[in-house]
């Protein structure tokens, strides 16, 4: 069964990535946790064996630029909110169970990605759920595609999780997989550095 695994990632540019954090560590640290985490996040997903690994990247013009592995599929997330963006390449890649995560997620492994595609075996839609209030990883199984979903969702508030799961019909089998962190300000990165 063919499986996508979507990596939503900016291009690694000066005061670009990770600008929250940044007014915290300044451009160039941001900018250089940006850049591992995304290598890290791109070299563990090469290792899955029949999974086509792809960048959606914003802003378009780096989908045209040497930001990325060149042997990886790059592709433009386009105009909208990060919801529109979301649901467009997870749309695209429709005729395969399909995960979609950040670069920036320390704590992904191929062992919770690779749970995320079983629980798509028996459901139509699986979440990472972060503390935030957010997630980190969102998957829909092959053939599934949600009319409305994320609509209206309110990003990076305490209830988009919530909002999200609520754009699926009433009648979607929804799985949950681990809960995450991606790294978006001094505290989270502070948090990080302790462990």
């Amino acid at each position: 069964m063919k499986r996508v695994l979507i990596v939503f990632a900016k291009a690694p540019r000066m005061g670009s990535v990770k600008t929250r954090l940044a007014s915290g560590i300044g451009d160039a640290a941001a900018l250089a946790f940006y850049r591992r985490s995304l290598a890290r996040t791109v070299a563990q997903a090469r290792e899955f064996p029949n999974v086509e690994t792809v960048i959606w990247t914003a802003p378009d013009s780096a989908a045209r630029g040497r930001y990325f592995p060149p042997s990886l599929c790059v592709l433009r997330q386009g105009i909208g909110d990060i919801g529109v963006r979301m649901a467009r390449a997870l749309d695209h890649h429709g005729d395969a169970d399909r995960l979609l995560i950040g670069g920036d997620i320390p704590g992904v492994t191929p062992g919770t990605l690779s749970g995320a595609f079983e629980q798509l075996r028996t459901h139509d839609a699986v979440f990472g759920p972060a503390e935030d209030g957010g997630f980190w990883l969102v998957g829909l199984k092959r053939g599934y595609r949600p009319r409305r979903f994320f609509a209206g969702v309110t990003w990076s508030a305490p209830t988009t999780l919530d909002e999200s799961v609520a754009t699926l019909p009433s009648h979607a089998r929804v799985a949950f997989a681990p809960t995450l962190n991606d790294i978006d300000d001094l505290e989270d990165y502070r948090r990080l550095k302790s462990l």
